[in-house]
């Protein structure tokens, strides 16, 4: 059940009006009251022929009136109005319920709290089977104003009671951390207009889009500007940047004139403020290019910097941090993807931007790297490395994963629940990026004899999930990884360890796809000599023996190394 307080108007009989009316798709069928303040003696137009709308307003507004004649100052947000609607495979409720229902709204928002003989005026007109909509004047009949800071909040928790206590369907609480919803104006503008999403939708997915490419809240606003959107700032005396508000080119008023929305606005973390604190916490500390260079690919460079997140949760502000950096990145990575995965990639973006919200405070300098990593892959990737993209795809499936049970430990319950969403899209998209590779492992498995050693470091490596392992159709595939990355001098059973360490393999739909992508990233590079490594330490170890015995003559017996020491003795 959604109880959703509209912002207060000063018209009660135009409310009326559209209440008793026809709708504007003529949806509206036998409008009535259902329960109010006080039912004996109230005019309901709905069922006496005799009544009026302008009779039930003047009657709800007579407080109004009153105190507005004796301070001589006009009230002009008096008007409260909640509708209420069930959700749609709810059951049907009757009048009486639905004015149970209102009355228990009304005195939690602070409307009419119980007992008290001298709150608002307020009424419920039902004009169809699925909702009701509350309508309340706010002034009390003593003349004073109800209390109605952080209503929404209470009736929210009131709502949930109801779906408990009436068996419908329970929704999740609020925690004040989500976008705001559609108003149905804008919705029917959107649709007279043909347009897909409403203004405000259509904007925070631009601004969420353009956060990856900028360094500042200038670049920020310039990118607007350049990607179409119509943008006005708000700046201090000094010209310091203050706040913003954007429009969709084509939404006006009856005036012609453009309709802006505050970032803020649009949804919690897209205000000034939390943006700016989030581009300066990636702000590069080189050329972008620089880092590409030394770290391969800005796709590996991603996937790791996704092992930040699973090192650093235990901190909530570092947690909330790298969260919302995992929804960038997520972005970042669904701008620069090929066609046939952008649709999930974009969807699972869309979906995590409510699991990048929640009301711990975020460290965002903890979260650099993912931060940084977003921003190369906007910059820098020139298209995309099959196996690479799949193994950072793989890795965003798991950091999603990861945020959605920190979610859940913290009893964020739509953090969570868009967590699970964005998984959903994620392995989508990390199947389809994976399948080419597959194909090709597939296509060219070790010899029978290899792969029964192989099979050995698997029980060796990963006893637990060993069965599972070669259950998997992924198996062959797995092998040939193995195979290759034994041949650039790599350890399968040491491979296998750390892939399995990275990600616990319980909860894996094909464990054997999920080593794959790890093993072939961490194992992309050919192994070290290990014969020519340990005479580079023994050379270097020798080399700094000599410099101090240059040095310091007297210091040479000291620093002898013992095995020099037991090799003299034995002579």
């Amino acid at each position: 059940m959604i109880a959703a307080i509209k912002p207060a108007g000063s018209n009660t009989r135009g409310l009326l009006a559209y209440l008793y009316g026809p709708g504007r798709q003529d949806e509206h069928l036998d409008p009535h009251i259902v329960a109010g303040f006080a039912m004996l003696g109230m005019p309901d137009p709905g069922r006496d022929e005799n009544a009026t709308l302008t009779a039930l307003a003047r009657y709800l507004d007579e407080p109004v009136r009153l105190r507005n004649s004796e301070f001589g100052k006009k009230v002009t947000d008096h008007v409260w109005h909640c509708p209420v609607r069930a959700a749609p495979e709810d059951r049907h409720l009757s009048d009486t319920e639905w004015g149970e229902i209102a009355q228990r709204i009304v005195q939690a928002a602070g409307i009419a709290p119980t007992g008290d003989d001298l709150a608002c005026r307020w009424i419920t007109v039902r004009h169809a089977d699925d909702h009701i909509h509350i309508l309340a004047t706010t002034v009390r009949e003593d003349g004073r104003r109800p209390k109605l800071h952080d209503s929404g909040l209470r009736v929210g928790d009131a709502c949930r009671e109801i779906e408990k206590d009436y068996g419908l369907r329970q929704l999740k609480k609020g925690d004040r951390t989500g976008a705001r919803s559609p108003t149905q104006a804008e919705m029917h503008k959107a649709e007279r207009l043909g347009w897909e999403q409403t203004s405000p939708e259509w904007l925070q997915d631009r601004i969420r889009a353009a956060i990856p490419h900028v360094t500042n809240a200038e670049e920020f606003l310039s990118y607007l500007e350049a990607d179409g959107i119509e943008v006005k700032a708000r700046r201090g005396p000094s010209g310091d940047l203050l706040g913003y508000a954007v429009g969709r080119p084509g939404d006006v008023n009856e005036n012609g004139e453009q309709i802006f929305h505050p970032g803020g606005k649009i949804a919690p973390g897209l205000s000034l403020p939390k943006i700016t604190a989030r581009l300066e916490s990636s702000r590069p500390e080189e050329h972008p290019t620089a880092r590409r260079n030394r770290a391969s690919t800005p796709w590996h460079q991603a996937a790791d910097a996704l092992d930040t997140l699973h090192a650093d949760l235990a901190d909530d502000t570092h947690a909330q941090a790298h969260v919302s950096a995992l929804g960038e990145l997520i972005e970042a990575t669904s701008q620069k993807a090929p066609a046939n995965l952008r649709a999930e990639l974009q969807a699972a973006s869309k979906a995590f931007a409510r699991a990048q919200r929640s009301q711990v405070r975020a460290e965002d300098r903890a979260a650099h790297a993912l931060r940084s990593a977003a921003r190369d892959i906007v910059r820098t990737a020139t298209g995309p490395d099959g196996s690479a993209l799949a193994a950072l795809v793989a890795a965003l499936v798991w950091a999603a994963i990861v945020a959605g049970r920190w979610h859940e430990a913290k009893s964020h319950a739509h953090q969570a629940d868009a967590a699970r969403q964005t998984v959903r899209h994620l392995q989508m998209a990390a199947d389809r990026a994976l399948a080419p590779t597959l194909a090709e492992l597939a296509a060219r498995p070790p010899r029978e004899e290899a792969r029964r050693v192989l099979v050995g470091d698997v029980r060796a490596a990963v006893p637990d999930h060993a069965e599972r392992i070669f259950a998997d159709p992924a198996w062959f595939a797995l092998a040939t990884v193995l195979a290759d990355a034994e041949a650039r001098g790599h350890e399968p059973h040491q491979l296998l360890k750390e892939a399995a360490a990275q990600r616990e393999l319980t909860t894996a739909r094909q464990p054997a796809r999920v080593l794959i992508t790890r093993i072939q990233h961490t194992g992309r590079n050919p192994a070290p000599n290990r014969r020519a490594e340990a005479a580079r330490r023994r050379s270097t170890m020798a080399s700094t023996v000599l410099t101090e015995q240059s040095r310091n003559p007297q210091t040479a017996v000291a620093a002898t190394t013992p095995t020099e020491k037991q090799h003299r003795q034995r002579r």
